[in-house]
């Protein structure tokens, strides 16, 4: 058994062990646990319509914290997209949506949501909105109220855009990419 000691005499060590012993005896309820470290919310198979991949992902981001890109239309500047962007907060959390913000860029910003499972209502509102050009997310880019007749290209993936071009890079190039030196063998 351990030799008992006064309190006041307790160094770092015995107080570092005295809060593992009671941590390891405490029950931490399951809300307070990390997002990683709680159990995922079971799926009803039934509410999950075939024809709408949306559904699946609605049903599998619910409880899970999310995030997605907005991009204001025009050029403007970036007190101009805290102020519009901070108007789009404030409907939605009228609307009881807990939507958090945080301004990325001179027209860009992300919308944390604590339950991913409202993002796609979120992501309608949000892109009804005169000066939404576009919505990001889960890697789909959904047009906005506010986008350019070319940027109105319905759910376009950016890493598809980007490998797109970089494909026709190449080819307008006519220089097929090789590890290797040279592409002929040379005679010796």
């Amino acid at each position: 058994p351990p030799k008992k000691k006064d309190i006041r005499d307790y160094n770092d060590a015995d107080m570092a062990r005295l809060l593992e012993q009671w941590e390891k005896d405490d029950d931490i309820e399951e809300g307070d646990l990390p997002e990683h470290k709680r159990p995922p919310a079971p799926i009803d198979f039934s509410k999950i319509d075939p024809g709408k991949p949306e559904s699946i992902l609605k049903l599998t981001k619910k409880g899970k914290t999310l995030m997605m890109f907005v991009t204001v239309s025009g050029n403007p500047t970036e007190k101009e997209t805290e102020e519009i962007t901070s108007l789009w907060q404030g409907s939605l959390f009228n609307a009881n949506y807990d939507v958090q913000r945080f301004i990325v860029g001179s027209n860009r910003a992300i919308f944390m949501l604590r339950d991913g499972g409202y993002a796609w209502e979120i992501k309608d509102f949000l892109i009804n909105q005169e000066r939404c050009a576009d919505v990001t997310l889960e890697g789909q880019v959904y047009p906005g109220k506010g986008a350019d007749g070319n940027e109105k290209v319905k759910n376009k993936t950016k890493p598809e855009k980007a490998k797109k071009k970089k494909d026709a890079e190449k080819k307008s190039n006519g220089v097929k990419e090789d590890n290797r030196v040279t592409n002929q063998r040379e005679e010796l």
